[in-house]
């Protein structure tokens, strides 16, 4: 009997599924230090903020259900704007730390995902999960399908070059692309 995949975010809602956890930290850690660094974080910090917005989703991942009209995207950029905006009031409150509160202020809102946001939100997370899906394929699978859906070759020239059918091509296509709709199921919505 065939089962339907159970998405990443499903999984993450069950107890005890480290496999899932680490999956997720590995496509999402690239994209949140990205956010951090560009709300004008130093490294150290940055990478302090995302640990602290993984052990926050520790504890609420496990509860979240998620709404039909609200995107997985918003709701994990408002946990970390939330996580960042604690940063700068603990830093307002001890000089020593320092940084400028103002920097909140140039960081859209969760209200104002524009087309950008959105375009770079979905390029990030794809190429994260390709990278690494990469290595859960055969090479000839990977290279077939990287050549006709990434570089846009023609069926037929990819076929040729790699010493295997036109439909092999087509195949190949099919099962990467399937697994990576699997992969980022409720991620990339």
């Amino acid at each position: 009997m065939h089962t339907t995949p159970v998405s990443l975010l499903e999984r993450l809602r069950r107890p005890g599924e480290q496999e899932a956890w680490d999956r997720f930290v590995e496509l999402y850690t690239p994209l949140l230090f990205h956010w951090a660094r560009r709300a004008g974080l130093q490294e150290p910090d940055a990478a302090d903020l995302v640990q602290d917005v993984f052990t926050l989703l520790l504890r609420k991942l496990p509860d979240f259900v998620r709404d039909p009209g609200q995107k997985f995207r918003s709701w994990l950029r408002t946990v970390t704007l939330n996580r960042y905006r604690d940063l700068l009031r603990k830093r307002q409150r001890d000089p020593a730390a320092g940084g400028p509160a103002e920097a909140l202020a140039d960081v859209p809102g969760p209200d104002a995902l524009d087309a950008f946001w959105e375009a770079e939100y979905r390029q990030r997370l794809i190429d994260r999960a390709l990278a690494v899906m990469r290595g859960e394929f055969e090479p000839s699978t990977w290279r077939a399908c990287w050549a006709f859906v990434a570089e846009g070759r023609p069926a037929a020239d990819v076929a040729a070059e790699l010493g295997i059918s036109e439909n092999a091509v087509y195949i190949a296509k099919l099962r990467v692309l399937r697994r990576l709709r699997k992969e980022l199921a409720g991620l990339a919505d």
